[in-house]
């Protein structure tokens, strides 16, 4: 009970007009989750949020690291090699258009692009890559084509820690546009991300613990249930619809930003793409 009750007047903290939403930085808002996700998670270490809600108990860990050991959606990871390996039209390949060919760069994303203003995210970077090689756009929302490319292309940086910088008034300001969307209540069952995942990360809900916000953005693409991938985007989406709230266009602007301040919540922590989830 002490548990919940702390927990809430730091959300209420946080959420009130003038209060520490509408003034931290983004190490202050990362020390105030991880304080949070401290009292939530007594005696673990920061590293193992990486684990979601398989942190629940050892039983938890060790059917994910079953799962782990020979996972079953390695086809589909090779199906995303495939893509990211076949030329475009004029010869080239993603590995010619990107920094490093590709490797060890996807914890630079998402990251503020100043000349137009915006946010640019790794799919987006791929995108741009097939854009300017005269290809058409994957959609974001396409497992088949954005989802298989990502789960290869991401998995080039697995064990870079992410790094998403917020520099400049313009990087702030959509930065503090995704922590407000992070933050805001919507649906019919009028939650927020920061419901579940700072307010109430810990608890069980339908037999799942809830994960800690810290440690999340560093595995996607996901794999539910070891059957649908799901990029950031699209488990954003679902989250929205297990609400009841009409959810916002992958590739949008509201989810790059989101996904801009979620993303350095877990600053330093290892990237690994591709992990097993429920």
């Amino acid at each position: 009970m002490m548990r919940r009750a702390t927990t809430g007047l730091l959300l209420g903290l946080l959420c009130a007009p003038g209060g520490l939403l509408a003034q931290a930085s983004p190490e202050s808002d990362r020390a105030t989750f991880l304080a949070a996700h401290a009292r939530s998670f007594p005696g673990v270490a920061v590293t193992n949020y990486v684990l979601g809600g398989f942190i629940g108990s050892a039983s938890a860990r060790q059917h994910y690291q079953d799962i782990m050991s020979f996972p079953p959606f390695l086809p589909e990871v090779e199906r995303g090699r495939v893509l990211w390996e076949t030329p475009f039209r004029n010869g080239q390949t993603y590995a010619d258009c990107l920094p490093q060919g590709g490797r060890m760069i996807a914890g630079r994303y998402p990251y503020y692009e100043p000349a137009e203003d915006r946010i640019v995210t790794f799919e987006m970077a791929l995108n741009g890559c097939r854009r300017t090689n005269g290809e058409p756009e994957y959609r974001h929302d396409d497992r088949a084509t954005m989802g298989l490319l990502t789960a290869w292309a991401r998995s080039l940086s697995d064990g870079m820690p992410l790094d998403v910088r917020v520099q400049g008034p313009g990087a702030q300001r959509h930065y503090e546009n995704g922590r407000r969307l992070f933050f805001r209540r919507m649906g019919q069952m009028n939650f927020a991300c920061a419901t579940c995942h700072l307010h109430n990360a810990g608890a069980v809900m339908r037999m799942e613990t809830l994960s800690p916000a810290v440690g999340q953005a560093v595995h996607f693409p996901i794999w539910r249930g070891a059957e649908q991938l799901y990029t950031q985007h699209m488990r954003f989406t679902r989250c929205m619809e297990q609400v009841r709230a009409e959810p916002f266009p992958m590739g949008s602007e509201a989810f790059n930003d989101l996904e801009y301040f979620h993303a350095s919540l877990s600053n330093g922590l290892p990237l690994q793409a591709n992990v097993y989830r429920r």
